[in-house]
């Protein structure tokens, strides 16, 4: 077809708290092709029809969306949609947020930021989980002491040899019998017992 100019494909997703999809419509206006959700699932994958609009979509449309919140539950996850519109030629347009309009050097730019702002996040994170872990070590919660000292384990295993249940084993022990097989075994909390 030639200067095929592509349709504009607008989406509105409508959560089960708020049901105001008329709203939505009105403000996409006119467009070639509607896709209406009606999930509020916590995953993108759980949205059909946007994966449907996904795979809709072709090189040179146009995709209208009310808001970026409409589209996306986050910024990572708004990224990636972005990401896989851009690969197959698509553009994004926003009505209520038009400087993050994909077809537009502005647009461009806030992403990049955001994509910026994203990262930092993660590595915020990741740096206050290791953080936590580092203190609660520190403070002996995170790994706690094993619950059974070496002359207790040469003692069960003595027990063991002799063909004592290790579910028995464990209970005259007090401890899980998940406990007494990583104090045999060596394992998790006991790996480190020998040194």
């Amino acid at each position: 077809m030639a200067g095929h100019k592509g349709q504009v494909v607008g989406y509105v997703r409508v959560s089960a708290a708020d049901q105001n999809e008329a709203r939505q419509l009105e403000a996409l206006g006119t467009v070639d092709r509607l896709f209406r959700e009606k999930v509020s699932g916590k995953n993108t994958s759980d949205r059909a029809k946007l994966q449907e609009m996904l795979i809709y979509v072709r090189d040179g449309d146009t995709v209208r969306v009310k808001s970026p919140d409409r589209l996306a539950r986050s910024t990572t996850d708004l990224l990636a949609l972005v990401g896989q519109l851009k690969a197959k030629g698509v553009a994004l347009e926003f009505i209520d947020n038009p400087a993050l309009n994909t077809d537009t050097p502005q647009g461009e730019f806030m992403l990049t930021v955001l994509a910026a702002i994203a990262q930092l996040e993660r590595k915020t994170i990741r740096e206050r989980q290791a953080e936590g872990i580092a203190i609660a070590k520190r403070n002996g919660v995170y790994d706690r002491i094993p619950k059974l000292a070496p002359e207790q384990i040469q003692l069960a295993r003595g027990r063991i040899a002799q063909g004592v249940p290790k579910a028995k084993v464990a209970r005259d022990l007090g401890v899980s019998r998940q406990t007494l097989y990583a104090a045999l075994t060596g394992s998790g909390k006991y790996a480190q017992v020998s040194s």
